[in-house]
């Protein structure tokens, strides 16, 4: 029976196998010219390896056509086809030979068409070995460049606008990695606010196309918010910013809350951005099943969310200074000024100070300067003794009696010993509960400060004016004659 279905299994899968090694890659740039010339047979040898896999093969042929035939026509298809070999062969050193051969024709073929073409599989090969955004960001960043070229020397070319779609997946991944960081130092708190409403910020100001351009700047407000009231101009510029550019985000509705609180204008949106989030939301797929499952186990990033409209940023990424940088130590050198770093060295030498170690039958004393450490150290008093740790602490025994302290005690008598040993006991257990009691005090972390909303207002209710009160009646006159008779 088990005979049977391994029969059964070699029967579906031998076939599948031999017509998938039999499937051949068709070659992108052919020459259709039909000719037998010899460096044309060679070219077209080559070729027929290259879709074939033999990637070796088709170089060495590709080298002899190019060292025989030195004035061919087909010179410069050869160079070309000779990286597209590499590339097919893949791995990081195909990768990298490939992008050396992209460029040695660009540079001897300037003017082709296919120098765009070239440089478009330049960017496409860093591209695909870029890693997640958590990860180094090395590839990311080369992509980012590499794609950049393609627009700003060919914008003509037909590779244009698939150069501007993998420019703006990599500089999702970039962006991707400055929030990670933004996030991290969201969550530690203290000084991490000020790195990390520097990272949220300088984010959005340059890759205002991130998918999730609108939840940094709600961690860059909530950053501002918990540095203080000074930063209150800098926290209701980043609710303002997430009600104008980006109308359709879901903290739109506590962003207007939080500037009414603070008495900010609140902004209209932006129609433009309005309509190009809304064209985004309609566009954005979804990863499936079997990508969300495997993701963890991937080391390719996930660019599903990134933008499929608007121009990406033209300039390289920058990073910012946080706040609480001083602008003593910013790297900014004004005209005419160098900042200098000197570093002293100590007059600490031995050979010069201290008498001849010979004429002191070996014994060398110290220097001048470590003997004057010395005799301040000596004439400083002995450190108090910790609490319970004193000489004047009993020492309890295993019957519950006190013992002898070690100035008590005979010198060299087990009674002496013992108390020695209990006395740095005591001061080992008093020097571990200081420390636990320093690590209780840095654990606490400080009370976050609630948003401008949550807070009890402090500015006076605003007064409406009183109406005027009624003016009071006049008392009637008394009639004549009625006064008060005797």
């Amino acid at each position: 029976m088990v005979g049977d279905r391994i029969h059964k299994l070699l029967v579906g899968v031998v076939p599948v196998l031999l017509l998938t090694s039999g499937c051949t890659h068709k070659y992108e740039n052919p020459i259709t010219k039909d000719t037998q010339q010899p460096d044309k047979v060679l070219f077209d040898t080559s070729i027929d390896d290259i879709e074939h896999g033999r990637y070796e093969r088709a170089r060495l042929t590709l080298q002899t056509m190019m060292n025989t035939y030195d004035t061919s026509e087909y010179l410069a298809k050869a160079k070309l086809a000779v990286a597209d070999s590499w590339k097919k062969e893949g791995g990081a050193h195909g990768m990298a030979q490939a992008e050396a051969e992209y460029k040695d024709f660009i540079l001897f073929y300037p003017n082709m068409e296919e120098s765009a073409e070239a440089q478009y599989k330049i960017c496409e090969m860093q591209y695909q070995q870029m890693d997640k955004p958590d990860r180094d960001n090395m590839h990311a960043r080369m992509a980012d460049a590499e794609c950049k070229d393609v627009l700003q020397k060919w914008p003509n070319s037909k590779y244009a606008t698939a150069a501007a779609d993998l420019l703006r997946k990599a500089q999702e991944v970039i962006a991707g990695g400055e929030m990670t960081a933004a996030e991290f130092y969201a969550k530690k708190g203290g000084n991490g606010y000020f790195a990390s409403a520097n990272r949220a910020t300088s984010l959005v100001d340059q890759y205002p196309l991130y998918s999730r351009a609108d939840d940094a700047l709600w961690i860059a407000a909530d950053d501002y918010n918990q540095m203080g009231d000074k930063f209150d101009n800098q926290q209701a510029a980043m609710y303002t910013r997430i009600v104008r550019d980006y109308p359709l985000s879901l903290h739109v509705d506590d962003a207007r809350k939080q500037l009414r609180a603070m008495g900010r204008p609140v902004p209209d949106a932006d129609p433009v951005q309005e309509a190009r989030m809304k064209f985004e939301l309609e566009n954005r797929k979804r990863p499936g099943f079997v990508s969300r499952t495997l993701d963890p186990f991937s080391d390719r990033p996930d660019v599903s969310a990134a933008a499929k409209s608007g121009n990406p940023e033209a300039d390289a990424f920058k990073p910012g200074m946080p706040l609480d940088v001083p602008p003593s130590a910013l790297a900014t050198s004004t005209a005419g000024t160098e900042s200098r770093v000197t570093i002293s060295t100590p007059a600490r030498d031995i050979l010069n100070s201290a008498p001849d170690a010979r004429a002191t039958a070996g014994t060398t004393p110290p220097a001048s300067s470590d003997a004057s450490s010395s005799d301040k150290s000596a004439d400083k008093p002995a450190d108090k003794p910790a609490a319970g740790t004193g000489p004047g602490t009993p020492n309890i025994g295993a019957n519950g009696a006190a013992l002898p302290t070690a100035a008590q005690a005979p010198e060299g008598s087990p009674e002496s010993s013992i108390a020695v040993t209990a006395e740095h006991a005591n001061a080992a257990n008093a020097a571990l509960a200081a420390k636990r009691r320093a690590q209780a005090a840095k654990a606490v972390k400080p009370k976050r400060r609630a948003k401008p909303s949550d807070r009890k207002s402090t500015a006076p209710a605003p007064t409406t004016p009183a109406a005027p009160a009624p003016a009071a009646a006049a008392p009637a006159a008394k009639p004549a004659g009625s006064g008060g008779g005797q």
